[in-house]
């Protein structure tokens, strides 16, 4: 071999080693990228969680005893009012659970931005190579 072809090898070899490492390179920009989404999206979730149980302790504490005031002014209707209340307790669990269902079945983007900078990672090797 002369040392002109061992310079072009190289050169080739180094090219390729080059892309190699350019493309390893995004691919763990991307990982990382994603891997903070997953991190905000669990952080987010539990917050909520969090959040709504706190909401939903509060308001049952404040239910239970409006409905003992109500029960203690109004002793002579306590049947009424005892069921009244319990048909209402079962419209709104029976609404928030409708709720829940169409959440459950609306679409998210949890991975959007991810997706994003591949599409255009995507789009820009595409127009480099042509």
């Amino acid at each position: 071999m002369t040392p002109s072809s061992n310079h072009e090898r190289g050169g080739v070899l180094g090219s390729a080693k080059g892309s190699i490492a350019t493309v390893l390179s995004i691919v763990r920009t991307r990982l990382e990228l994603l891997g903070n989404e997953i991190k905000e999206e669990k952080l987010r979730v539990v917050r909520m969680l969090l959040l709504a149980l706190v909401a939903a302790f509060g308001l049952l504490i404040g239910a239970l005893l409006a409905i003992a005031w109500l029960l203690a002014l109004y002793w002579e209707h306590r049947v009424v009012v005892l069921g009244s209340f319990t048909a209402l307790f079962f419209l709104i669990g029976g609404l928030a659970g409708q709720a829940v269902r169409r959440a459950m079945n609306r679409p998210d983007n949890l991975f959007s931005s991810s997706m994003a900078e591949l599409q255009e990672d995507l789009h820009q090797i595409k127009g480099s190579q042509s």
